[in-house]
């Protein structure tokens, strides 16, 4: 039998480099070993699937094409969030949306975000530099900030600002001159066809470079002078020690525990300075390769000793609820219900509320998301018609737990070996005591209580963490 201590680190690692995992995932995850299971989460075999996308299409085939329409999108990307064995490949790809923050608000053209995902999960966790041409050619990206629109003659330098402020290097780092240099040199970088939406309708975008738009005079960037183009500005960029320093603090904000919000980080230093640094030489030596810091930061003792110290965004707490309690494995004709799920919560897959993204941390939390958040997880875990809690339900039966005491603590470990503090485990503890010990002749009474158990479970602050 694995070490219990051994599965709540297992639990730690799969809430933040996936959706969490069942209690049978987390002892073949601990019997394979915690480096071993690292290293598959960074590098997946070629055999393991993504979620059944052919499946999902078979019954839902909008949800690939959905249009202007956000909501298809959303429970498709669910989908893939539940069911996923590329756990990681996944979250990198949530990761990645929070920080090149694109919303369907302007681009109105679904199936291009929905193919920004498939590029995020390509090149994720490869080469950062490499992402970055992609993300420079990406339909969705070139129309939300604007691109399409910067010509030689007329440079618009709403894309060259964002890559330098808010994907790459951060604010302070760069000049009101290198921000203008930067676009001239993105100028032809543009998406076809450019048809008129009516009276066609909407149509598949692609990258489409036109030279005879491009601006092929001298440039100055952060003091590099050519006929420079985006590709040169791009590896101009991932050199500066600024950029590595960025991407750094936002994969320990994301993956590790929560920073401030990014607007303060030029004037406060970063929660742990010395993590950040241990980051940055794996992102630096490595030549800018972001497997190398999530195998740094997962494999470090900053990273396992970081429980609770992250709110879990609401498409982790849909996500991982949804995956616990074992529905959607197939999709089921509610589907359509999961996309905007996380939308009541605050967080509109598809559709951040601007070219920031969201502020996260704290900022997920009032009266309403919080409220939002318990309901959601209470209303599912409560349910033993599920088969995610029928089996745990069976699991503590054949446990042999009996006492409140014994009751609480399966509760706690089988929703994913959470450690409350002493006030929690009190009231959790009352609660258990004043119906008395478990009766198990009588399943459905039993497993009632397991169901009310794991709700009050969710709505700790420990469950809402990540």
């Amino acid at each position: 039998m694995a070490n219990k201590e051994d599965l709540a680190q297992m639990a730690h690692l799969m809430r933040r480099a996936g959706f969490g995992a069942t209690r049978e995932e987390l002892e073949r995850y601990v019997a394979k070993g915690y480096d071993a299971t690292v290293e598959e989460l960074i590098n997946p075999p070629d055999d393991m699937p993504a979620g059944n996308m052919t499946l999902l299409l078979r019954y839902m085939p909008n949800c690939l094409l959905p249009g202007g329409v956000p909501q298809p999108g959303q429970y498709n990307w669910m989908y893939n969030m539940i069911t996923t064995k590329r756990p990681l490949e996944e979250k990198v790809a949530l990761f990645w949306h929070q920080v090149f923050a694109t919303g369907n608000s302007k681009v109105d053209n679904c199936d291009q975000m929905l193919e920004q995902l498939v590029m995020f999960r390509k090149y994720g966790m490869g080469n950062y530099q490499e992402m970055l041409v992609e993300l420079s050619k990406n339909p969705a990206m070139l129309y939300w900030l604007d691109n399409n629109e910067n010509h030689r003659d007329a440079v618009n330098e709403n894309w060259g600002r964002e890559l330098l402020e808010l994907f790459s290097m951060g604010v302070s780092n760069y000049t009101e001159v290198d921000v203008r240099e930067a676009s001239r040199a993105f100028t032809g970088w543009t998406i076809a066809p450019k048809l008129p939406r009516q009276p066609f309708g909407r149509f598949p975008w692609a990258f489409e470079y036109l030279g005879e738009d491009h601006d092929d005079g001298e440039k100055t960037f952060l003091g590099h002078t050519g006929n420079l183009n985006g590709e040169d500005i791009i590896d101009i960029i991932v050199k500066e020690p600024a950029t590595a320093r960025f991407i750094c603090r936002h994969l320990y904000s994301f993956f590790v525990a929560d920073e401030v919000q990014v607007p303060a980080w030029t004037i406060q230093d970063a929660r742990d300075e010395d993590a950040l640094e241990m980051m940055i030489n794996a992102f630096e030596e490595s030549g800018y390769e972001i497997k190398a810091v999530l195998r740094t930061m997962f494999n470090s003792d900053f990273f396992k000793n970081a429980r609770y110290s992250k709110i879990k965004s609401p498409a982790e707490v849909v996500a991982s609820t949804l995956k616990m309690v074992g529905t959607y494995q197939l999709p089921e004709p509610t589907i359509p219900d999961i996309g905007p799920e996380s939308t009541y919560m605050g967080q509109s897959l598809l559709d951040p509320p601007s070219v920031e993204g969201w502020y996260t941390g704290q900022e997920w939390i009032n009266s309403g998301s919080l409220l939002a958040r318990i309901n959601f997880v209470a209303d599912r875990v409560a349910n033993t018609s599920l088969p995610g809690i029928q089996t745990i339900i069976d699991r503590i039966k054949d446990d042999g737990v009996n006492t409140p005491e014994e009751l609480v603590g399966a509760s706690l470990e089988y929703m994913g070996f959470l450690e409350v503090g002493d006030v929690t485990m009190s009231q959790l503890l009352d609660h258990a005591k004043s119906e008395g010990n478990m009766n198990w002749s009588d399943e459905s009474a039993s497993g009632t209580r397991v169901g009310e158990m794991l709700a009050l479970v969710g709505a700790t602050t420990e469950y809402q963490f990540g």
